[in-house]
């Protein structure tokens, strides 16, 4: 099943020592130590650009949801490295319904104008870049629509940064939360990411930055904070000098180290689980909460509560009308304002209304996991056929 067959990550209690865990990055296998947060002086403030503090970053432990002050003070959120959307919307929607996720960051859209009639997300409000010019690349926020949110533009360079942020409006006393998605190709220049570690700066002066992407430097050793190329250099330093930690615990791409989750305050990422590929991407998704509370907008609509109405007795009231003599010698606008209101008079009797909500967890009737697990182990089959050389493309496409 793609929610329940993903081991879940260890994590470690707040009063419990560091325990080793083997785990591979990058071609070197490392044994997690002591979190960077809990050595003598650490900051935990954010730092300013341009102030390397040694290179000390280590990978935290996700947290247990139960440390969070309540249930509703945390934000679910799925980081999907999606190797193109193409035909794997209708799944996310199905996978975000059914698990009721506030925030999914997506990388490598491979969007376009010509896909703006579907990229919708019921209860979402969506923030998207695409790459200009070129096929692949692109980025998506899908921001749940009760949260008071706006997007950021960081800095004004004129180097263009594929990347995007979006400041979240924490409850009274919480502080806002600012997060980010960046996608980085693997062939970008020096001054692209120059200006992308400026906006990184910039970000990190908040008290709670969450940034997700896949940043393609898969010769980084997280262990001994050290790489084999210059550019992978550059981000360590990056990282290093916003005081950055790195949240996620396993490589998800064939033993690559590509698609991270950072933060720049201990306790604020927590809960990190793999949770298998989208349609046929070869990168796992990650869910992970934030552990901060947002500010949710109140909906002041309203809406019919069709589940108490008295469907009996609207029909009695409707049947009532002599509608022979009511609409005899009436014109084809005027009858449908007396049928109108006639209609009105009897919804109100007969249907009583509720405040509209935009929650995501509420489920078609038809739509489950085991329905959610057919679907995706059909996918996989027919992907399989192909690659064997068993299924032609076309069949492939009809299939998905």
């Amino acid at each position: 099943m793609l929610w329940d067959d993903v081991p879940r990550l260890e994590g470690r209690g707040a009063g419990e020592g560091p325990r080793p865990t083997a785990q591979r990055s990058a071609g070197c296998t490392t044994a997690r130590s002591k979190p960077r947060g809990d050595e003598p002086g650490a900051p935990d403030a954010t730092g300013t650009n341009g102030v390397t503090l040694g290179r000390y970053i280590k990978r935290i432990p996700s947290t247990p949801a139960n440390k969070s002050a309540s249930s509703g003070a945390q934000l679910k959120c799925l980081y999907v490295n999606a190797r193109s959307m193409g035909n794997k919307q209708e799944e996310l929607e199905m996978c975000v319904r059914l698990q009721g996720y506030d925030l999914i960051g997506i990388t490598e859209t491979w969007w376009d104008s010509s896909c703006d009639w579907s990229v919708g997300m019921e209860g979402h409000r969506l923030f998207r870049k695409d790459r200009q010019g070129r096929r692949g690349g692109g980025i998506t926020l899908y921001i749940n629509d009760q949260l008071e949110c706006m997007e950021l533009h960081l800095g004004m360079d004129e180097e263009p940064t594929k990347s995007l942020w979006v400041r979240i409006k924490g409850r009274a006393g919480a502080g806002d939360i600012i997060v980010g998605v960046c996608y980085r190709p693997p062939d970008q220049g020096d001054r692209a990411d120059e200006a992308l570690y400026r906006q990184i700066g910039a970000a990190s002066r908040s008290q709670a930055l969450v940034l997700m992407g896949d940043f393609n430097h898969p010769d980084i050793c997280w262990r001994d904070n050290a790489a084999e190329r210059k550019q992978s250099r550059k981000f360590l330093e990056c990282v290093d000098d916003n005081f950055l930690l790195q949240v996620i615990e396993e490589p998800m791409r064939r033993g690559a180290m590509l698609d991270l989750v950072l933060t720049n305050k201990e306790g604020l990422v927590g809960d990190v689980k793999l949770k298998g590929s989208l349609g046929c991407s070869d990168h796992e998704m990650v869910e992970f909460r934030i552990l901060r509370a947002a500010r949710r907008a109140h909906s002041k609509l309203t809406t019919l509560d069709f589940r108490r109405a008295d469907f009996g007795l609207l029909r009695d009231l409707l049947g009532r009308i002599p509608w022979d003599k009511a609409l005899e010698g009436r014109g084809a606008q005027e009858s449908w304002l007396i049928f109108k209101g006639h209609l009105l008079q009897a919804q109100q009797r007969c249907i009583p209304t509720k405040r509209k909500s935009s929650k995501t967890t509420k489920r078609p009737p038809w739509m489950n996991k085991e329905l959610l697990g057919k679907v995706k182990h059909t996918k996989k089959e027919a992907y399989r056929g192909w690659k064997q050389g068993q299924v032609a493309w076309e069949k492939h496409n009809e299939t998905v």
